[in-house]
């Protein structure tokens, strides 16, 4: 076999393979003696059916899967051979192909490129100074006592006011037409919390329980649903009951039974921890945002488009997955998303890049005992799930997946362990600068 290959760019190779004529002899005689034993011809017992009449039967169908088996073979030997690190299938044009004769192909592959990665220490990247406020916390405790609130009838009236959380039957007309979102039953909704649309919380609030109302309802300009924006909707609404909700008590015994702790001060300086924590895992994210963006602006390098590609339909995938669980509403084109997502794609795919080059030269490595451990890491956190978790972690592909985010992550740490951090103070916003 005869290879030349050249380098058309930094992500593109252009393979040259001959074959001698002997090697597609071979090809063409296995697959005839293949043949021979599958296929079932009149008069003829299997194994037993002349070359020269699975000729005439088959011999397109045998040239084509001849000439796939050997590129696909040889270009697969080459490949390895030559440690081209291919990101794309092959676009191959080939020689016609004649039993007994030299067989010649090429093949343009995409190859991921090679980086020279030597400026990734000691990347300098600025932390603001966040610390957690007191009403912050008490926000946080407002909002623990909020879900273990419990609702009560409300008797000593029959009207709705703010604050009041309603079960309500409402169907809507625009137009004299029904739409989507326009109608439902037994609706809970607390009015005046935001849930809905804000016209239509304020059309609620005096209405009567019991017996249908109408309440007239404008969608501003600038609703989200652009169906539904700038019209006048008109609403059939029947209040079936009126709640209130009732809060308990902020004191040890609530903190005993909904925070698991001694006191209510205990309580509170939980929750610091907790928000403590969400702000330096926010601060973490933030830096390693930057850790990367410094780092790619240090190393320009270009990106096989099929690992773009493969990359936006991933995201695309995921979007149209998100937004089906979000029920109905306006979904973006097919051309708006991929507009949306490609840049985000683009990044992603030369982060990786860099980060894996970093990575091997650093020896960044994950055991196979650390990616057991993982599994089963994530499978306790999943609860029922966690069988099926396992499941999947048993596929080799998976675990090397689960292999190559978890080097991603720990190199992402290697940077931020050595990179130069500068604390600022966070920016002070308009209404601060004024006063």
């Amino acid at each position: 076999m005869k290879i030349d290959i050249d380098t058309i760019s930094s992500i593109q190779r252009k393979v040259r393979v001959e074959l001698p004529a002997d090697a597609v002899s071979k090809e063409f005689l296995r697959a005839y003696e293949s043949l021979s034993h599958r296929a079932k011809i009149k008069g003829f017992r299997p194994g037993k059916a002349p070359r020269s009449v699975l000729e005439r039967l088959y011999g397109e169908e045998v040239k084509g899967q001849v000439l796939a088996r050997l590129v696909e073979d040889s270009l697969g030997e080459v490949i390895r051979g030559q440690g081209l690190r291919v990101v794309s299938r092959p676009e191959v044009e080939a020689n016609d192909l004649k039993e007994g004769k030299e067989f010649a192909f090429s093949a343009v592959v995409q190859v991921k490129p090679e980086i020279d990665a030597q400026r990734y220490l000691g990347l300098e990247v600025e932390k603001i100074q966040l610390a957690v406020e007191e009403a912050q916390v008490e926000a946080a405790l407002r909002h623990l006592r909020e879900t273990h609130a419990h609702l009560e009838p409300v008797e000593d009236r029959d009207t709705v006011e703010r604050g009041d959380v309603v079960i309500l039957d409402f169907l809507g007309l625009i137009d004299g037409k029904n739409f989507p979102g326009g109608k439902g039953e037994n609706f809970y909704l607390e009015v005046g919390r935001g849930n809905a649309l804000p016209q239509f919380e304020e059309a609620l609030i005096g209405l009567k329980k019991n017996g249908e109302q109408t309440v007239n309802v404008a969608y501003p300009g600038d609703y989200f649903n652009r169906e539904l924006a700038g019209k006048a909707a008109v609403f059939s609404v029947t209040v079936r009951e009126i709640k209130r909700k009732v809060l308990p008590p902020l004191d040890d015994d609530f903190a005993k039974d909904r925070g698991e702790c001694a006191t209510l001060e205990e309580l509170k300086q939980k929750l610091r921890a907790r928000l403590e924590s969400e702000v330096q895992e926010i601060q973490q994210r933030g830096l390693k945002e930057q850790l990367l963006t410094r780092a790619l602006e240090a190393h320009p390098f270009e990106v096989p488009p099929a690992m773009v590609e493969r990359q936006v339909r991933f995201l695309m995938e995921r979007n149209q997955n998100r937004l089906a669980d979000q029920g109905a509403g306006p979904r973006p084109s097919v051309e708006q998303m991929r507009r949306e997502i490609e840049p985000h794609a683009l990044r992603q795919v030369k982060a990786m890049l860099l980060v894996e080059k970093i990575a091997a030269i650093e020896k960044i490595e994950v055991a196979d005992r650390e990616i057991l451990e993982k599994v089963e890491e994530v499978a306790r956190a999943a609860g029922e799930r966690g069988p099926t978790i396992r499941e999947i972690y048993r596929r080799e592909d998976a675990r090397e997946d689960l292999r190559s985010q978890m080097i991603y992550d720990r190199t992402l740490d290697f940077l931020l362990e050595h990179a130069k951090v500068k604390e600022i103070a966070p920016p002070i916003d308009a209404k601060e600068k004024k006063s």
